[in-house]
């Protein structure tokens, strides 16, 4: 059996020097004793694996409403996909993958039913109380929410983990951050991989989802660079059908030749960090290197924008995406009003959390657990509407 000590040492001769090793963590914010067959990083993300929340991702929106179909992809499978192009990445130059799978893992924990729909109308709702954000809910749900030890609230995760989900989306965290995360640096490169691989993995998934769903067709997405470039390294183009199989075969070679530039451009990037420090390169160079160490070429990042902007245009804003994200919207905030106008509509253990944070908060955080069934479970209970998404 191969011990913690063996596999942190394993670490420090086959990982990068930029790469943050598990055994240079800064540690818990509560002492545990540490695994004898674990790095630290590898337990954070089976952790995470074990968590409520992240079981709940399962029936929770990425475009489609679960209720449209069993096809079309949710967060889980979201996140997962991203978890997976995170290793790959972090394999390919030299960072830590457990810490990557972890962070990916994690980043969509905080994420309400309906998705960005279901974001949008608890946000409008808790504009009072600071408002509602994903992100900052899945920090909320590692740090504090999810209950699953009795000697403190949350997973009691790394702080390089904790730091990674802060960073998600952003180079840098706002200035209201916790210092002691360092809102004026970068993330390690183990969470600027677990940025960029998210917006990575949804804009060819989503693009997936829609081709599959029929909101566009090949005519439409035949303009894309992207697409134009996918579909000379797939050899389609003497096949008239648009086939599942044809449209697989795009998509994959789409994502490839994504992060083939990213990894082309990142390792440029990474050359130049160490010409300027040598082998004295360390985790903190990469805090304070003046832009991303991982990112695009531009070539790609100008694809990468028309590809986006189609999506916005022709998908997200699409008129059936819109009428379920209405409905959606519209079942949340009735949930919410519901809730915060007779608490004892909700379950005991929502209610305990009234006193300690505040109604809407509670009531918010309850919400914002839920899948998309049971959501409109809850609201046919409540309204007895008979309400479809």
């Amino acid at each position: 059996m191969r011990t913690r000590e063996e596999l942190e040492q394993l670490e420090a001769l086959t990982l990068a020097p930029y790469a943050m090793k598990s055994a240079a963590s800064r540690g818990r914010q509560h002492p545990e004793p540490e695994a004898a067959y674990r790095t630290a990083f590898q337990r954070d993300r089976e952790r995470i694996l074990h968590t409520t929340a992240f079981r709940r991702l399962q029936g929770k929106t990425q475009v489609f409403v679960t209720t449209e179909g069993d096809y079309y992809r949710t967060r889980i499978t979201h996140t997962l996909e991203v978890a997976q192009i995170g290793r790959t990445i972090a394999r390919a130059l030299g960072a830590n993958e457990d810490l990557v799978e972890g962070i990916c893992l994690a980043h969509d924990l905080g994420h309400p039913p309906f998705g960005h729909s279901g974001e949008r109308a608890l946000n409008a709702l808790m504009a009072s109380e600071g408002g509602f954000d994903h992100n900052r809910q899945s920090f909320r749900i590692i740090t504090e929410l999810e209950r699953r030890y009795p000697d403190f609230p949350g997973l009691n995760l790394t702080h390089e983990f904790r730091e990674g989900i802060l960073k998600h989306n952003a180079d840098v965290l706002p200035v209201e951050a916790p210092p002691d995360y360092w809102p004026e640096l970068r993330g390690t490169l183990e969470a600027q991989i677990a940025a960029i691989v998210d917006e990575l993995a949804y804009n060819a998934h989503d693009l997936d989802d829609a081709l599959r769903a029929g909101l566009v067709g090949e005519e439409d997405v035949k303009a894309l660079a992207w697409w134009q470039r996918a579909s000379e390294a797939a050899q389609v183009d003497g096949e008239a059908a648009f086939t599942d199989i044809k449209r697989h075969r795009i998509i994959r070679r789409l994502i490839d030749l994504v992060v083939t530039d990213l990894l082309v451009e990142s390792s440029r990037r990474i050359e130049a960090l160490l010409a300027r420090h040598g082998s004295r390169v360390g985790v903190d160079d990469v805090r304070r290197w003046p832009a991303p160490l991982v990112g695009y070429s531009a070539e790609a990042e100008q694809m990468n924008r028309e590809l986006k902007r189609f999506l916005h245009e022709r998908v997200y804003d699409h008129p059936h995406v819109l009428r379920m994200a209405r409905q959606a919207e519209r079942v949340v905030s009735d949930l919410f009003r519901a809730y915060t106008k007779e608490p004892r509509n909700m379950p005991e253990s929502a209610r305990h959390q009234i006193e300690r944070l505040s109604l809407g908060r509670a009531v918010c955080d309850y919400i914002a657990g839920m899948t998309d069934r049971f959501a409109l479970a809850e609201h046919a209970r409540l309204f007895d509407s008979g309400q479809r998404i």
